[in-house]
């Protein structure tokens, strides 16, 4: 069995220093988790990830990018 994978990025809105949440939960593979927050912090990430044995794949983000949707 594959491991378990949590996907996070960046928020593009919060700065460093601020006391928000960081990161914003994009997807998850090979486990049933369901979040129920919109944005949750790097220690959560963490612990949600060892107690379910997961690994946390840290996306990267474009600086100033446009978010484009892509129709198939």
């Amino acid at each position: 069995m594959e491991k378990a994978k949590i996907f996070v990025r960046e928020r593009r809105k919060v700065e460093k220093g601020e006391k928000k949440p960081r990161y914003a939960v994009v997807g998850v593979a090979g486990t049933d988790l369901k979040l129920h927050a919109k944005h949750i912090r790097q220690g959560e990430i963490e612990q949600i990830a060892a107690a379910i044995g997961a690994e946390v794949v840290y996306l990267e983000t474009g600086k100033d990018e446009l978010d484009l949707d892509v129709d198939d």
